[in-house]
């Protein structure tokens, strides 16, 4: 795809020079800008508010230096984020990631991809994001907790329950979130719903472990029953054995797969017999160990080393893949591979998983596409749900919290397909296309909210 409008492409252009060194960011508003075409031309009363302008560039941008001291004594520092993209219907929502990788492009990315995937949950939170280039591997539990209050001592003068509510994503776990919360409530002398993915005593929700995974797996499930098919008997492949991957292989599961892949950062494991995600669950969750140990539990396993991250996985036959590890994950080669092995639907757990050249294969030869602002929602739904616990001093059962989640992923995808069909947007193979559907049910949302309340000088 490009993009087709001439003031889109003015748009683009612009934000290109002003930020040059900054791709993923700006593939993550090409991709969305790709879409607009048709909005722009019903809608000229978008382009005459500067509504693309606006929406394009943060409401603000924080950085700042983190100094903490590790067990040697020695002082350390970090540069800490925060961008607060957009609030026009709602606080600004988004996680906080820990990771060497980390730089401002790839906090713009996240945090302009969650204006749209807050958008579409139909709750009412705006887009942000932010972290630390810290990495907590090998970090004692002490040194994580030093660098989280030396994190949250600065990011408290930025957030609060209406104005900005951060949450967990790679990096950044419980045990993360309760240092930095216990921090925050010390500093403001407040027991407030500040961050979301919270321990259950602490006003966390239920069901909040297991939401984007599970998320994904229900939007998939919307995804394929469109088309005529399910996950009955089907073979998945996951990458990643994070908290999305190890909760979508479980749910997957639950609704007749098999799921005989998954990877870490070091290779990937294949199980033709189905992988057993409570045993990813005690390798990755209780002893933080390498998939590589899943051999000790399951002898017919194979491992496969691949420093390359998740490359080698796609090479596995599959008729279901869910990308749930990193940004760019799938590029073309792999995306081939994956329609030469037979794979007929492809929904994203992680962000931005898939290259343009990627997606650009999908969507000709007619794989299924469920991309990542729609298909992965429901991590940030359900801590939009946590909020509404938190305010109201009230918790729900774990049954009624998923019940929840799964009606906000259908919602999600029966609103990407009405704004497809309103526009009459399909896929070169002729299918729904979910992407730009996704991006314009999302978009439109936040435009309209944005036109109402006006130019804020």
């Amino acid at each position: 795809m490009a993009i087709k409008n001439a003031y889109l492409q003015s748009v683009f252009d612009g934000l290109k020079a002003r930020n040059p060194n900054e791709p993923e960011f700006l593939q993550a508003v090409e991709e969305v800008l790709e879409t607009l075409t048709p909005v722009i031309e019903a809608r000229p009363e978008i382009q005459n508010a500067g509504i693309i302008e606006r929406i394009v560039e943060p409401e603000r941008t924080i950085m700042f230096r983190v100094s903490w001291v590790d067990d040697n004594g020695k002082v350390q520092v970090n540069r800490g984020y925060r961008v607060q993209f957009n609030s026009a219907i709602g606080p600004y929502k988004g996680g906080i990631r820990l990771h060497p990788s980390v730089n401002l492009s790839i906090l713009k990315f996240l945090g302009f991809e969650q204006i749209f995937k807050n958008s579409l949950t139909t709750l009412p939170i705006g887009g942000g994001k932010g972290g630390s280039d810290f990495d907590p591997k090998g970090k004692s539990d002490n040194e994580i907790m030093r660098f989280c209050q030396s994190f949250m001592t600065e990011l408290t003068k930025h957030v609060g329950p209406d104005t900005d509510v951060p949450a967990g994503d790679i990096g950044t776990g419980a045990r993360e979130i309760g240092f930095m919360f216990g921090q925050y409530k010390r500093l403001r002398n407040e027991f407030t719903g500040v961050l979301t993915g919270k321990a259950i005593p602490a006003g966390g929700s239920l069901a909040r472990t297991e939401a984007t995974g599970f998320g994904l797996c229900y939007y998939t499930k919307e995804m394929l029953e469109h088309d005529g098919k399910s996950f009955q008997g089907k073979r998945v492949v996951i990458s990643g054995s994070g908290n999305v991957a190890i909760y979508a292989c479980q749910k997957a599961t639950e609704f007749g797969a098999k799921v005989i892949a998954m990877s870490d950062s070091n290779g990937y494991i294949v199980d033709e017999n189905g992988i057993d995600y409570k045993t990813i669950q005690v390798i990755k969750e209780q002893k933080r160990d390498r998939i590589k140990t899943y051999l000790n539990y399951v002898k017919d396993a194979k491992y496969y080393e691949d420093k390359n991250g998740s490359k080698g996985i796609w090479t596995v036959p599959c008729d279901i893949a869910l990308p749930c590890a990193t940004q760019n994950e799938i590029n073309e080669e792999s995306a081939n591979a994956l329609l030469k092995n037979g794979c007929i639907a492809v929904a994203e757990g992680a962000n931005m998983p898939s290259t343009p050249e990627a997606i650009a294969v999908y969507q000709k030869n007619g794989i299924l596409y469920g991309p990542a602002k729609a298909a992965n929602a429901g991590g940030v739904a359900t801590s939009a749900l946590e909020m509404c616990q938190n305010s109201m001093r009230y918790s729900w059962s774990f049954e009624e919290v998923d019940e929840k989640l799964h009606n906000i992923m259908i919602a999600i995808y029966n609103n990407s397909v009405d704004a497809a069909n309103r526009y009459n947007l399909k896929t070169p193979a002729g299918k729904i296309d979910l992407m730009a559907g996704a991006n314009i049910a999302g978009f439109e949302k936040v435009a309209n909210a944005m036109l109402w309340q006006g130019v804020a000088y």
